[in-house]
């Protein structure tokens, strides 16, 4: 059985922190940047593909899976945690 960490404050949040306390998950922000980076290279993999640019094309098609994949990963993060319904709590 795996033991769960204790709960302490680290001495350096303490010092960097206006709160001192520890920094929650950055998932929201996560997922916020992936959307940014799936909708941008999508939108540039189709203009290059429209363009006859075929190494852009498929260059900015894998970056938009790539986002796309970690959209994915994060909200079953999300899901499994049980971090709430909205997006930036």
């Amino acid at each position: 059985m795996r033991k769960e960490p204790e709960a302490r404050p680290s001495r350096i949040w303490s010092e960097i922190s206006p709160t001192g306390e520890r920094p929650r998950s950055a998932l929201n922000l996560r997922m916020a940047l992936a959307t940014f980076g799936l909708v941008v290279c999508g939108v540039f993999a189709f203009l290059a593909g429209t363009a006859g640019l075929t190494w852009p094309t498929i260059v900015l098609a894998v970056l938009a899976l790539v986002a796309l994949i970690d959209l994915v990963v994060v909200a079953r993060r999300r899901h499994r945690r049980g971090d709430g319904h909205t997006l930036f709590e």
